[in-house]
């Protein structure tokens, strides 16, 4: 795996969007440069949609409530058309870079955890969106404190 080069990665909030306090809905979106390896995160109130591509290999993560607590939804889209090689490829790919994507999420967002430690303990839940049963699943990333 690799390890977040906080140089790499840029980080924008959106309108509204306080660097500190944990303001809900807050929602992240979080593409990278393959050319340069930069990572591009904004946290806003909504997805920054301008910067997804056709691509879809961007990730996508909001916080929600569960059980009346916190938890970090995280949404990959694996298959782009029915192609059930390229499904999984981009799966495994999924796979492989997902913990660098929640380490920059929450380096990105240090300042709110920062002044919110309790949301380190909020679990981390990763939904695989596929058209193949098999691919399309949600699963428990750990939490937070796992990622620092």
């Amino acid at each position: 795996m690799k390890k977040l080069n906080p140089e790499k990665l840029q980080v924008n909030f959106g309108a509204m969007t306080s660097e500190t306090k944990l303001v809900i809905p807050r929602k992240y979106t979080l593409t990278h440069s393959d050319i340069t390896e930069e990572l591009f995160l904004t946290s806003a109130a909504k997805y920054d949609y301008d910067k997804i591509t056709d691509k879809r290999d961007e990730v996508l993560a909001e916080w929600s409530m569960a059980n009346d607590d916190y938890a970090l939804m995280v949404y990959v889209m694996v298959d782009k058309e029915k192609n059930s090689v390229m499904a999984a490829l981009r799966n495994d790919i999924f796979v492989k870079e997902l913990p660098l994507a929640i380490e920059a999420i929450v380096y990105g967002d240090r300042e709110l955890f920062k002044n919110n430690l309790f949301l380190y303990k909020a679990p981390i839940y990763v939904k695989f969106n596929s058209v193949y049963p098999v691919l399309n699943r949600l699963e428990l990333w750990g939490t937070l404190s796992d990622y620092k």
